[in-house]
């Protein structure tokens, strides 16, 4: 056989800088990523290849084996999370994740790889086991509370087992005291459990359900019913106790009556890697439709329907249900709603926020539903509860038809990023409905000849003539000593000043000679169009506080001819709102103004330059209000 020469005599201590190169090319592990860097490929292995002669050597496999790459999901999408191999210790031993073989390090670099994808090994402290599972696997889960589980619930945990699903349960706390507290019967507290098996056997002509369960711990088991020791297994025969692996040993993992699992547990969490592990044997491909979204504070961040005023602020997504279920009236879909990167916060204070959804009929109308409608309908599906889980997921069967999907958080101004995933059994159609921009101005009236101006406008003209002078034009000095003399004196509204900047911006955007001022006609359409903002800022100031809530500024924008994305809104909200979400006069008009200035920029661009148009609306106005 191949051997490597060694030179005769003492050698230096090795080190792992020194490592010696083992694969057959020559190359180091550095030398080998860089190449597969530069040719943008992932590393397949000559010397170890993906086949059987890499699997055994003297005999052929009994079933064929299929070669994965394993990954890191989180959020709807996999990632390829890079570590080194250094690892935690204390005195020569591993501090967290480790196998009872104390030189086996392949869970503690996966555990390593995930507090990475959480930002710290503390970010994973009371763990949920339904995100890992996710996280591991990429599924969609759902949770059954034991005692009010449906009563098929022990043929769904058969069919999810052989399925492939990932099941997990545990006892429910009420305080932090219980945590890790061990019940008279051997079962742990605020522990997650594994079910690892079902079966049933004959116990005196009676049929008892089984369920297999495991303490990852290794150790300390269940000590009634059907535990490894108990007076039951002394009447199953020893080919029975054989087939149902049934051993005395303390090694974690143990039997019990499956009425007794219920009576102990409280809940059951099942990581399914496609939402028809639990329906009927037909296996089914979902169809799956993935939304990212985001709760911002004074635009988004609305709450439950609880709060009516907010509430019609929230994402609102459109789901067409276009086709039935095979030999059904109605179509089957399940909608998983979760908070991202919450662990991930933690060191800044972030703790899971208390979210659900609601779905509603949706009208005939395109566009974003406001409160009026929820005021008057009644949702047609809902998630089964608020709750504070890094994930909601609920099965529904509705008519086809149209619908909108809300996700929120429990309370209004809550903010969080979200992944909406939707599996429909046939293909739906879904759509976010805070997505469009559209821009619906009037044009500007023409200018009344001097011979035919009525009496209000001559006096307008002599008003006019006092602020301008002689040469009949307002510079931007002048208009900022009028609309702040002017605005001032209006005891309806909250206004602060108008800048020199916010003056030259709205000569900016009436100024059509080009001369950096306003002529008569340009003052008067701008005057004209002051009113109309002013007369909207005090239907939309609902409280009558003299100020509007950015909750109201969808749909005042919408009335002066602005319909915005939420990304839009958000970066409006962010500019121009006080503490308390508000906005006074002032920030509205500076608001309106350069939202008709990018706009009125746009059209001119557009229209001129052919190749302009690549640029939507939205990403012009995005830019423009960055600026």
């Amino acid at each position: 056989m191949p051997y490597f020469y060694r030179a005769p005599g003492p050698q230096a201590h090795p080190v792992p800088k020194d490592a010696r190169t083992t694969h057959s090319s020559g190359q180091s592990f550095e030398q080998l990523r860089q190449e597969c860097l530069q040719r943008g490929t992932l590393f397949e292995d000559a010397d170890f290849p993906a086949s059987n002669s890499s699997l055994f050597y003297s005999e052929r496999p009994q079933v064929p084996f299929v070669w994965k790459r394993p990954g890191f999901w989180q959020h709807s999408e996999w990632l390829d999370v890079v570590i080194d191999d250094r690892l935690p210790t204390f005195r020569d031993r591993l501090v967290f994740l480790h196998s009872a073989d104390h030189n086996e390090f392949w869970s503690a670099l996966l555990e390593k790889a995930y507090a990475k994808l959480n930002g710290s090994y503390e970010a994973l402290k009371g763990g949920s086991t339904i995100e890992a599972m996710e996280d591991f696997t990429g599924g969609v889960a759902e949770t059954f509370q034991t005692k009010e589980a449906p009563e098929n619930f022990y043929e769904i945990l058969e069919k999810a087992l052989k399925r492939g699903s990932l099941l997990g349960c545990f006892i429910d706390t009420r305080n932090a005291a219980e945590s890790e507290a061990r019940t008279p019967f051997g079962l742990i507290k605020g522990h997650a459990y594994t079910v690892t098996g079902t079966d049933q056997v004959n116990l005196q002509g009676q049929k008892i359900e089984l369920i297999r369960v495991r303490n990852p711990w290794g150790q300390v088991e269940w000590n009634g019913s059907w535990s490894d020791s108990s007076p039951e297994w002394r009447s199953v025969g020893p080919a029975e106790q054989k087939r149902l692996c049934h051993t005395a040993l303390d090694d974690g993992e143990f039997w019990m009556a499956f009425k007794d699992f219920k009576a102990h547990f409280d809940k059951v969490e099942i990581c399914n890697l496609t939402p028809d592990v639990l329906e009927e044997d037909t296996v089914h491909k979902w169809e799956v439709t993935v939304h990212q979204g985001s709760w911002v504070r004074g635009s988004t961040a609305g709450g439950c329907r609880n709060f009516l005023d907010t509430f019609w602020t929230n994402p609102q997504i459109k789901l067409s249900l276009t086709e039935k279920d095979e030999g059904q009236e109605q179509c089957s879909f399940l909608v998983a709603l979760m908070q991202k990167d919450r662990r991930k916060l933690k060191r800044f204070g972030a703790n899971m926020l208390t979210i659900g959804y609601a779905i509603y009929q949706c009208p005939d109308k395109d566009e974003h539903l406001n409160k009026d409608f929820f005021r008057y309908h009644a949702s047609q599906a809902r998630s089964k509860t608020f709750i504070n889980l890094r994930e909601v997921s609920d099965r529904f069967k509705l008519p086809p038809g149209d619908y909108i999907l809300i996700p929120s958080t429990f309370e209004p101004h809550q903010e969080a990023d979200f992944c909406l995933r939707i599996f429909s059994e046939k293909k739906a159609i879904t759509r976010d409905m805070d997505g469009n921009v559209d821009i619906d101005l009037p044009e500007p009236p023409k200018p009344t000849p001097s011979d035919q101006e009525t009496e209000e406008e001559q006096r307008f003209r002599a008003l006019f003539k006092q602020v301008a002078g002689e040469d009949m034009e307002v510079t931007a000095e002048e208009l900022e000593y009028v609309l702040n003399a002017v605005l001032q004196k209006k005891k309806d509204i909250k206004f602060k000043k108008l800048s020199l900047i916010s003056c030259k911006n709205i000569i900016s955007l009436m100024d059509t000679s080009g001369n950096g001022k306003l002529e008569f006609d340009e003052f008067k359409v701008f005057w004209d169009k002051l009113k109309q903002w002013i007369n909207l800022f005090l239907r939309f100031d609902a409280d009558k506080s003299g100020t509007m809530s950015t909750y109201e500024l969808r749909t005042a924008l919408k009335a002066a001819g602005f319909q915005l994305s939420s990304h839009l809104l958000q970066l409006i909200v962010l500019r121009y709102a006080d503490e308390e979400l508000q906005l006074d006069f002032d920030d509205f008009l500076n608001c309106l103004v350069r939202l008709e200035n990018a706009s009125r920029v746009f059209q001119a661009l557009s229209t001129k330059n052919k190749e302009f148009i690549h640029l939507n609306i939205n990403e012009f106005i995005n830019l423009a209000m960055n600026i």
